[in-house]
């Protein structure tokens, strides 16, 4: 159980405060303070009420697309089509709230939600199909999905579903039934402008089925004995191909439903190039995470902090910009797939007894 804790909790933390440290000693060089530095990323994002509601909302994306990218690992596959997979599937939210519009606000709202859930489940269970059948590598499948996804919405969008009158690149917008409602209209004290909406308790609760899902239940536990030994699974008669697909369709679904975030919350119309890379920030999430539900809700919390703070760094420091979190993300991506070194350096400080002896 402490192994367990200091391998979900413990490393990631350290990771960070590493990935901090090492952009300390860049701000330095650059002639800036890092302490100042730090205070005005987080006295913006975790100070107030502005910055708190702020961060949630940046944060509501990579849960998704976090939880997308571990549950492929959690079989033993490297989900690199969240990207693909969310574009898809909020296109295909956007029209089915358009064209679905004379429903009620009951019916059209649930439908939305399992579009989501099943066209990012659909383009996500593609390569793990190619994967199973043919042994398709899903790295370079996810990769090639995700160009194709691009593509086609991008057709769609500038095409056949371009908004007329405008040249902004974005359809009409979905009819108001079709939408869910923002904090303010559920919380009064919440300012209006601020657009964290409904999507991010549908996130929570994502995590909440995600962790039942592969921790409390037959398919769940099949999965991850996948993801630990294929063939031991194979001689143990688990139907490892069968759980591929299956995997890869709940990772897409999950991903599928930043749709519901960004069109039933957020812009209410899909709007070409919106996801700014959250597919491929949520590798960094599930990594930062340790591949657990409980992990990628903090990890994408404190991407959000670090995003929502950066918006600051142009406007207070005239030799950084917000860039800077780009180098912080990576460097905490790297300092977490370097974990060894840390899990070195703790045990080099257990004893086998109480005499002091060290273990190694």
């Amino acid at each position: 159980m402490i192994k367990k804790a200091v391998d979900v909790l413990f490393l990631p933390v350290i990771s960070v405060f590493a990935a901090l440290l090492v952009g300390s000693i860049l701000i330095i060089a650059i002639g800036e303070n890092p302490f100042a530095v730090y205070w005005v990323f987080f006295k913006n994002s975790l100070f107030s009420i502005n910055g708190i509601a702020y961060t949630l909302f940046y944060a509501t994306p990579l849960i998704f697309t976090g939880l997308a990218v571990a549950v492929g690992f959690q079989c033993g596959l490297f989900n690199i089509g969240a990207e693909g997979q969310l574009y898809m599937a909020t296109m295909a939210v956007t029209l089915t709230a358009i064209y679905l519009g004379n429903l009620p606000g009951w019916l059209i709202v649930p439908i939305c939600f399992v579009t989501s859930f099943l066209v990012g489940g659909i383009w996500g269970g593609i390569p793990g199909f190619l994967k199973a059948r043919f042994g398709g590598h899903e790295v370079i499948n996810t990769i090639m999905m995700n160009m194709i996804a691009y593509s086609f919405v991008n057709y769609l969008v500038v095409g056949p579903f371009h908004r007329k009158g405008t040249s902004i690149l974005e359809t009409e917008f979905i009819p108001e039934v079709a939408r869910i409602p923002r904090m303010h209209e559920i919380l009064p004290f919440f300012p209006e402008r601020i657009p964290l909406n409904f999507g991010f308790f549908i996130a929570l609760l994502a995590c909440v089925v995600a962790y039942l899902l592969l921790w409390k239940t037959k398919w769940g536990y099949e999965i991850r004995a996948v993801g630990i030994s294929d063939s031991v699974s194979k001689y143990a008669g688990i139907n490892v191909k069968k759980n591929i697909i299956m995997a890869m369709f709940i990772a897409g679904g999950f991903a599928g439903m930043v749709g519901i975030h960004e069109v039933m919350g957020y812009r209410y119309t899909y709007h070409d190039s919106f996801s700014q890379g959250a597919g491929f920030v949520g590798i960094a999430v599930a990594l930062l995470g340790r591949n657990h539900p409980v992990g990628v809700i903090l990890a994408a919390l404190l991407f959000g902090a670090l995003n929502r703070g950066s918006l600051f760094l142009d406007l207070q420091f005239d030799s950084l910009s917000k860039d800077l979190v780009m180098v912080l993300q990576g460097t905490i991506v790297l300092f977490v797939a370097t974990d060894k070194f840390f899990k070195g350096f703790l045990n080099f400080f257990k004893f086998k007894s109480k005499d002091g002896v060290p273990s190694g």
